[in-house]
């Protein structure tokens, strides 16, 4: 009866990500409440942890994809050399995951949804 169970939830799994993965990813409507939850307190200026570190700011679309003192962190439409990505992903390296200092990470569908608005071109949408 496990085995079956097990079938069913990684059959559900794969049919939700071919689902996602067919779907535009709009900035405004999935991606700014995300970063808005998880990000912003401490990507925000002035006096963001995040921000006065890195002077990334993520109050906007326009503020994070201008990036931080080191540069952009958003390669659009590749989310495999964009550091905004490897961070939230724990791909850097897993003390630098993003976001840092949290109780609750991201979850996998926030991470693959992230990943995806990048793949498309990390549009003002």
């Amino acid at each position: 009866m496990d085995y079956r169970l097990a079938l069913l939830g990684g059959a559900f799994i794969v049919w939700l990500t071919g689902c996602a993965a067919g779907q535009t990813i709009s900035y405004r409507q999935d991606v700014y409440p995300v970063l808005e939850t998880n990000c912003l307190a401490c990507h925000k200026p002035p006096d963001g942890k995040g921000y006065l570190k890195t002077r990334l700011s993520m109050e906007s679309y326009q503020s994070l994809m201008q990036g931080t003192l080191y540069g952009p962190v958003i390669v659009p439409g590749d989310s495999r050399k964009s550091i905004f990505n490897m961070l939230v992903e724990g791909r850097a390296d897993a003390s630098l995951r993003m976001p840092h200092q949290r109780d609750k990470p991201l979850t996998a569908q926030e991470i693959e949804m992230l990943r995806l608005w990048v793949d498309q071109g990390a549009r003002d949408n």
